[in-house]
């Protein structure tokens, strides 16, 4: 059985320690959904100050979102393209790192709790096919080191679903 080791207390060795988990988890296991679903629980009871974690993902000839696997309170189904934060990151393909959802333009607010977040672009087999969404409670919450982290999160995920 697969076990979360506690926070250190040092940012850098714990995301460190979450890159190792995420490849031991993901190692030999070629099912999407499996992969997706371990990735958000692992990264949900692994950071602190975190209330939700998880996917959206785009469908073919959909202009929105849909949600995927995730941990947290139920959220958002669906999210049209170029909208909130989700929206927007899979619109732009880039990383969007906000500190006061609450001053995004157009958030949409899941979970009320929710006051800041950072999305990262997913692509399997070089194409963008959705966003990995992590919310704070806390204003905030994400900084550079944590960007640099989750990428390099989302990069061993994309490997393992190739």
């Amino acid at each position: 059985m697969f076990h979360v080791e506690q926070q250190s207390g040092d940012k850098e060795k714990d995301y460190q320690l979450l890159l190792k988990q995420l490849e031991a988890i993901t190692e030999d296991e070629t099912d999407q959904i499996a992969n997706y679903a371990n990735a958000s629980a692992l990264l949900y009871h692994s950071l602190p100050e975190v209330n939700w974690a998880g996917f959206y993902f785009a469908k073919e000839g959909e202009e929105q979102l849909v949600l995927g696997p995730f941990q947290g309170l139920p959220a958002c189904v669906r999210i049209p393209f170029g909208k909130g934060v989700c929206g927007t990151a899979y619109a732009n393909g880039k990383v969007e790192r906000v500190a006061d959802v609450n001053a995004f333009p157009g958030h949409i607010a899941c979970d009320a709790a929710s006051q800041s977040e950072i999305v990262l672009p997913i692509h399997v087999n070089g194409n963008l096919v959705g966003v990995l969404d992590i919310d704070s409670p806390v204003k905030n919450r994400f900084d550079e080191i944590d960007e640099k982290y989750l990428t390099q999160f989302a990069e061993i995920l994309e490997k393992a679903l190739v």
